[in-house]
């Protein structure tokens, strides 16, 4: 008995063995995993993560707009409204004359025993700033041209509507035309929507013969339309002498639709600026 003792314990010692090596296996595993794994993290917060930085919106090109009292010559007002009740027009209410503006004429001129010519015209001005989020000024300009193009194809009650691109007036115009039967006589409109950098401009020209004389021509209401548009787009540049406003960062300009129609802050209320010559509404104060 006493020789089986030593033999025994070698045995006993022997089989212990592989179980220390898996103890000791496993353990090396899980540590190395561990560090792995504070390597990884170690890795991954030392790293800052980038973000590619947004393109800079294009600066809007004009920053002002013009008196549009004054953005149509006084020559060109006496041609196309010759007994103009105001020669000097009458301006639409606004909140914000650097963002939108406009000016109206209008007139009956008597022709005796020929009868009366009667003549409206009005300009309107929208300028868009550039903003981050909502994109250049002359982006958001050409998105409401092209609105403010359908707006007047769509005006109530117009016949014979029809719009074709016009050259020579800003980046881009169109020339919509159409008639209007009102207070038993028959308008003959001519609305031209032009575009100049981050400013659209809107100038609507209409004429009607009363007490038997001829209804104005086609022709020659396109015709005055197209050249006030003209001095009106001209104006946006004289004003503003096409200084550039720093790359725009936030939004600063509220996109309304009443922001973006020019016609929303004129005074078409009153007898001086109202489209029907036998208007009698007084002015407001």
């Amino acid at each position: 008995m006493h020789r089986s003792a030593p033999r025994l314990s070698r045995i006993l010692a022997c089989a212990a063995v592989p179980v220390m090596l898996v103890a000791v296996g496993c353990s090396s595993d899980s540590d190395s995993d561990s560090d792995g794994k504070k390597n990884a993290g170690s890795s991954s917060s030392g790293t800052p993560s980038t973000k590619p930085s947004e393109p800079t919106v294009e600066a809007a090109k004009f920053t002002d707009l013009p008196d549009p009292c004054a953005s149509v010559t006084k020559k060109t007002v006496k041609d196309l409204v010759p007994s103009a009740k105001k020669k000097n027009g009458t301006a639409g209410r606004s909140n914000d004359l650097a963002a939108r503006s406009s000016c109206s004429w209008n007139g009956l001129d008597d022709k005796g025993v020929k009868g009366s010519q009667y003549r409206w015209m009005d300009v309107g001005f929208t300028r868009f700033d550039s903003d981050q989020s909502l994109g250049s000024g002359a982006k958001r300009a050409a998105d409401d041209y092209a609105k403010q193009v359908t707006k007047t194809k769509a005006t109530e009650g117009a016949e014979k509507i029809a719009a074709e691109p016009t050259a020579g007036i800003g980046e881009e115009a169109t020339l919509i035309t159409y008639g209007l039967s009102k207070t038993d006589e028959d308008f003959v409109y001519a609305t031209v929507v032009a575009r100049t950098g981050n400013v659209v401009v809107t100038l609507t020209y209409n004429g009607a013969g009363y007490a038997g004389a001829k209804t104005p021509s086609s022709a020659d209401i396109v015709k005055g339309a197209q050249k006030a548009a003209k001095e009106a787009v001209a104006a946006v540049a004289d004003t503003s002498d096409a200084k550039v406003t720093p790359p725009a960062k936030g939004g600063a300009e509220e996109d309304s639709e009443d922001a973006k129609d020019p016609k929303t802050d004129t005074a078409k209320g009153s007898d001086s600026d109202s489209d029907d010559p036998k208007s009698k509404s007084k002015p407001k104060p």
